[in-house]
C-alpha cells in the first residue's frame, strides 16, 4: 500500500516474520523511489510488536 506517495505499507498476518518479507518490501521501495516503508504483521498479540520499520 502506498500512502501519500512518501511511505510503503506492506500488511502481514503470518505467524511469524521471515526475511523474505523484509526482501519484498525493500523491492517494492527501491523499484517505486520510496525511501520509508513499515511491515505491518497483524498476527500478534500486541501490535507494536508486529512493527518493523525500514529506510532505503
Amino acid at each position: 500500500m502506498l500512502v501519500e506517495n512518501c511511505i510503503i505499507v506492506e500488511l502481514k498476518a503470518v505467524e511469524k516474520m521471515i526475511p523474505i518479507y523484509e526482501a519484498q518490501l525493500m523491492t517494492y521501495m527501491r523499484l517505486s523511489d520510496v525511501r520509508l516503508g513499515f511491515l505491518l504483521n497483524f498476527n500478534v498479540p500486541h501490535l507494536r510488536e508486529g512493527i518493523k520499520r525500514m529506510v532505503v
